[in-house]
């Protein structure tokens, strides 16, 4: 009643052909007979590939679906079964189990792993879109409470009477002063109150402190000490998925820019297979080529001698990794578009229309003046790597017809930029201009932007199921081998 090249056969051939050691380090020994793993492995894939995510319909299909029952061999493990090894014992080994395909699919000729395309989307996560709690305001209203905690030390100290007890807390004043407000300071000061009280029980003032102190100032210090601990580097987190990041999402029906907690996904293809993913938590593509790289690193899966990008992926610290990874860049840089254009032509201020002197360290203008250096400064990205950027500026703007268009109305011409990055520009040029560089970058409209429209819209995947990291991980990488 199977048809011999259904999609389940195929899944079940594909499971199979697993190493054995994989499924066996899902469960320990001991404790009462488990589904086994091959099994739940197979149903699961099986109902992503058929866009059925839920874990009360993969129980439901169990029992009705009849290409379900072959892969279960007519068991019916519940809902929370299936959830439970879904979010509990596949995360642990979905890497394992995706590149197991991909091996699978280049035993058999279908891909070469030598060329990487690569591109991001961003996906929702499973949470309120309201429950969100921003960096910038909670550094702010965490300002404003050690402002009001430092009024109310000082209305303590007014009304202290004795001359020793009052020495004693300016030197805890001076000391408060030079080291930083936290949780543990506000309940020492809330002792501190404590004993005052039992000499002054009826100091009203006191009362009053020690309540704001309790009731107001302590727990929302430790809120605010949670969330910055919990926010990081990031922007922002949702309160109900801590490690969902708000962010621009492309499905935008309001058309008003609405910023919605979510995950930003990258996937590697080749020829409309998915051969690499990883799940990041800032929006921009930017710093997620290297760390995306680094996890198939660590799974020992070999590095691709193109990398295929789009114009988000194109940075100096991104042509280096590539350089020492020795993978081929056919990156673009952000103005690569623009200069393919004739308005690009008239722009005679750029530093792409300027030449560079190497021996005498200076850029000289379309008039053919000097732009001389003045300083540089270190820059840190996100992943810690170190730009160089070196400042340049002419002395002879004054008179120059160009200097309108050129200096954009200042009086003098100046310039900022990294000679590192410009030599990796000049190579990207060199690469995209010839016919086979050409002709693979244009392969890229036709790899990873189609499997991103099948996993939206064939698929209708649009929105997390599963909470938290290392589960969102679990489930991208499910999608990602469903759409294998």
């Amino acid at each position: 009643m199977i048809p011999k090249h259904h999609l389940c056969r195929i899944v079940d051939m594909a499971v199979e052909k697993m190493s054995p050691s994989l499924f066996t380090s899902l469960y320990p020994s001991g404790g009462r007979p488990a589904y086994h793993p091959k099994m739940m492995v197979k149903v699961i894939l099986y109902a992503y590939a058929n866009r059925i995510y839920s874990s009360r319909q993969i129980a439901k299909q169990l029992k009705e679906n009849i290409y379900f029952m072959w892969l279960s061999g007519s068991q019916t493990p519940d809902f929370r079964t299936i959830h439970r090894f879904r979010s509990e014992r596949m995360k642990e080994v979905i890497y394992e189990t995706f590149f197991s395909i991909v091996d699978l699919l280049r035993q058999q000729g279908l891909v070469k792993l030598e060329d990487y395309f690569l591109d991001g989307t961003k996906i929702e996560a499973n949470d309120n879109k309201y429950t969100f709690v921003w960096r910038k305001s909670t550094e702010k209203y965490d300002q404003k409470l050690d402002e009001k905690f430092q009024q109310i030390v000082a209305s303590i100290e007014q009304v202290t009477k004795e001359d020793e007890e009052a020495e004693q807390e300016l030197d805890f004043q001076e000391k408060l002063e030079a080291s930083p407000i936290t949780s543990e300071v506000i309940e020492a000061t809330i002792e501190q109150v404590q004993e005052r009280l039992k000499k002054d029980p009826k100091n009203r003032t006191l009362k009053k402190a020690k309540r704001q102190l309790e009731q107001d100032l302590l727990p929302r210090k430790k809120n605010y000490e949670e969330y910055k601990e919990v926010v990081g580097e990031r922007n922002s987190f949702s309160k109900t998925d801590l490690d969902a990041t708000f962010m621009r999402m492309k499905d935008d029906p309001m058309k008003n820019g609405q910023l919605k907690p979510g995950y930003n996904v990258q996937i590697g293809t080749e020829n409309q297979f998915v051969i690499g993913f990883s799940v990041h938590q800032r929006a921009g593509d930017t710093g997620c080529l290297i760390p995306h790289f680094e996890q198939l690193a660590s799974y020992g899966r070999p590095m691709p001698k193109q990398v295929i990008a789009d114009s988000g992926y194109g940075s100096e610290e991104n042509y280096t990794y590539c350089e020492e990874k020795k993978m081929t860049a056919l990156i673009k840089y952000h103005t690569w578009d623009r200069e393919q254009t004739k308005a690009w032509q008239k722009e005679i201020g750029r530093v792409e229309k300027m030449t560079y002197d190497e021996e005498l360290d200076e850029w000289i203008c379309a008039k053919g003046e000097r732009l001389v250096f003045i300083y540089e400064r270190k820059q840190k990205t996100d992943n810690g790597y170190e730009t160089v950027k070196r400042t340049y500026r002419c002395t002879a703007c004054a008179g120059c017809p160009f200097q309108s268009q050129c200096a954009k109305g200042k009086k003098r011409k100046t310039i900022s930029v990294s000679l590192k990055n410009q030599k990796q520009r000049q190579e990207v040029r060199e690469r995209l201009s010839t016919e086979e560089g050409a002709a693979t970058y244009r392969k890229r409209q036709t790899e990873a932007e189609p499997v991103f429209g099948q996993i939206k819209h064939h698929q209708q995947f649009h929105r997390f199921s599963l909470r938290g990291l290392p589960k969102i991980t679990l489930e991208w990488g499910l999608v990602c081998a469903a759409t294998i």
